[in-house]
Formats: C-alpha cells, structure tokens, sequence
C-alpha cells in the first residue's frame, strides 16, 4: 500500500478520531476509520490498524471493540473525566459571579474538549441562578493565579481597591493610594472570591474582594508578615464565621433555636455544633462568629424561631437594628 503525504502522522490522527468522534454511544467501523485516515491524507489496512490500536492501548487509551450491525465497531471508553463530572464543572464555572460571562463561554468550550463531539454538545447548557449578576471584569481569572503566586512565594502584594460610585463606575479607594498587604488565604464565598489578608498598619486580618482589586502588583523583595495571627486561625471554620466577609467583633454567642430551623445552622457551621434540649421544641447552642451588620441581617431573615440569648451586647445590638428598621419604615 503506498503512503499517504501525512502518513507520519498516523497515530495522532487516530488518537484525535477516537477521542473525538468516539464513545460509548458512539463507534466506528474499521472501514469507518479508514475513510476518516484517507481524508487526512493517511492510507491504513485493516491489519495494521489492529497493531496501531495495540499500541493506543499500551500508550493507555482504553480503546474497545464490540459487535453491532456493521459488524466489529470500536470506540474510547475510559477517560480522564467521566461526562457527569464535566458537567458538574460546567455549572460551577457558569454559577461563579467572579468569571465573566466571555471567560466562562471559554472555559466552557475548554472542557468540551476533554470528551468527544457529541458529548460537548450536553456540556453547552444554561445554569439559571437567582439574582445572579456577573462580574464585569474580565481580568478576576488572572488576578486569582498572581495572587495564588504570590501566596505560594510567601510574598507581600499591593493593588488599588476599587467601589462603584453613583455614576456607576468603579473608582479607587482610599484617594488612589496602594493597599500593601500580605495575601494568606483565597475565599470562596456567597459566589464572589475573596482575599484573607494581614495589613500591618493596623495589624488585623481584612478581606477584598477579588473582583475589585486592580493594578495588583508582586513585592518579591517583602517577605509574607502576620504569622501569628494566621496560626490562631481554623482555616477549615474561618469563612463559616464570617458573613459577607465583613469584619466584626469575634465572640461567641448564644442561641435559642426552634427546632425546625436547627438544619440551617447545621448547613452553616457543620454538624460539629453541640445542640442541647431547650424545653420543648427547642435547643441552645454557643457559635464562635464575628458579630456585624450582615451577621444580625442573617438572623433577622431566619425569622421567628431564632433568639440571640447572650451576651448582652449582642442582643443590646440586634434590638438597635431592629429600632431602627422600624424607624425607617414606620
């Protein structure tokens, strides 16, 4: 058999035509694959195939063979990424509000290309979320990876953090003037990313918004600082206690609970909470969280059947937000 102008190229055009074209739902002959081989300008026999699919095998593509109406089919059966799997990343990427919608059409058609044609089609479907607005800065993906860098490096960062002002535009904080910080740790939370960070003028742990840091840039020369404050931290609870990511006042505080509103505080802060009968139909239960607005606005939406028992401040705070509601909208 005489060859064909690409026949060097024989095994990767085979690769592509089963990782492609191929998988469970999908097979093809040998005649099939010849004709696929001719027009890529590539002439095979039905013996050589046979010890080319040998050798996809030993190279670890789970090439079978089974029996239909056109007799012996073949097609790719075990991949790197099962199509479910895929499509559980596919709706993580569509649901995050810190990927563009352009980035996430991407990523998308990226991931298509982890299984065959027909496969990627299942792949490009919508994943409707209420209330969901997409971030507008297409850059949010690469200032993730400088500061995954940046922590890796165990390095300081400055950037510019941005607001939105009445004009709708986003303007810099602080008159324009750097924030200089050392980056630890990346949030994810209330489907926006943020940055846990120690800024030594005041010697705390802030957070930012990733979506509104710009202008970021790597301090490789200033070495990471607030190691004693990250050690206290429970990284595995830290986004738990924190509503929003705003800061507050760290404490624990007390609750009175109904009983039919225990599974949201389970969801919340885990199972490892200790629940302690209250009387019928209720528990008590102390929770370390940092007490803020957000913090008393997510017990105000749990409604009735949740009490702040103690500390007294904390109530003291709760019955001044719930004044002034009542104020504003009297």
């Amino acid at each position: 058999m005489t060859k064909g102008i690409n026949q060097k190229l024989k095994m990767l055009y085979l690769k592509d035509i089963f990782e492609k074209e191929t998988d469970d739902d999908h097979c093809l002959s040998l005649q099939e694959i010849m004709d696929k081989l001719k027009a890529k300008g590539v002439n095979a026999d039905r013996k050589t195939l046979y010890s080319d699919f040998q050798e996809l095998r030993n190279y670890g593509l789970d090439i079978l063979n089974s029996n239909s109406g056109r007799g012996c089919v073949y097609h790719l059966g075990n991949r790197n990424f099962e199509l479910p799997e895929l499509k559980l990343l596919v709706d993580s990427v569509q649901a995050a509000r810190f990927i563009s919608d352009k980035k996430s059409r991407e990523l998308i058609d990226k991931l298509g290309k982890l299984v065959s044609e027909d496969q990627a089609d299942s792949l490009k479907r919508q994943v409707v979320l209420a209330g969901r607005v997409k971030t507008m800065n297409r850059s949010v993906y690469l200032t993730v990876d400088k500061l995954h860098q940046a922590i890796n490096q165990q390095i300081q960062v400055r950037f510019h953090y941005m607001k939105w002002n009445t004009q709708k535009e986003l303007v810099p904080r602080n008159n324009g003037n750097w924030f200089q910080v050392s980056p630890w740790l990346m949030i994810l939370s209330d489907e926006n990313y943020y940055l846990a960070a120690y800024y030594a003028e005041t010697r705390e742990i802030r957070h930012y918004r990733v979506d509104k840091i710009k202008d970021l840039q790597l301090l490789p020369d200033q070495p990471l600082q607030g190691h004693p404050e990250f050690r206290k931290l429970d990284i595995a609870r830290y986004a738990d206690t924190h509503f929003g990511m705003f800061n507050g006042v760290k404490v624990n505080v007390q609750f009175k609970i109904a009983n039919d509103k225990v599974g949201i505080f389970i969801d919340r802060f885990g199972k490892d909470i200790m629940l302690i009968p209250a009387g019928p139909g209720a528990v008590t239960t102390t929770i370390p969280v940092e007490v803020s607005d957000q913090f008393l606005g997510w017990i105000m939406a749990l409604g009735e059947g949740v009490e702040i028992t103690g500390p007294q401040w904390v109530r003291d705070k709760m019955q001044e937000a719930g004044q002034r509601l009542v104020e504003e909208y009297r």
